[in-house]
């Protein structure tokens, strides 16, 4: 059964949105960062995991950040919150659009 929640780490002032699947991997991960909530990642696994086999796995990592390659156990000791999946997916969307913009821009400058 798929679940979603947030965690926070305080040493480095992010907040982790994960998706899971029912054995507890992460299927799209979502980091915000500092007290404005910066959006600094947004990673699908399928996506992830497609851009390995296509050898643009640099630059969708450049885009979107990694997902968590450990089970979300090893979060039961940051204090996880259970979220909906609209709650999830408002937070997505939005990191997902700043990331996009960020690599927008950067390839802008790069030109």
């Amino acid at each position: 059964m798929t679940r979603w929640f947030r965690s926070y780490w305080a040493e480095e002032d992010i907040w982790f949105y994960f998706e899971v699947n029912g054995d507890g991997w992460v299927i799209r991960q979502v980091e915000l960062q500092g007290p404005l909530e910066k959006p600094i990642a947004a990673a699908s696994l399928t996506e992830w995991e497609a851009c390995q086999q296509a050898g643009t796995l640099a630059d969708y990592e450049a885009t979107f950040g990694v997902t968590a390659e450990v089970s979300v156990h090893e979060w039961d000791p940051h204090d996880p919150q259970e979220l909906t999946v609209g709650e999830f997916e408002k937070v997505w969307l939005t990191a997902r659009s700043v990331c996009q913009a960020r690599a927008r821009a950067r390839s802008m400058r790069g030109a």
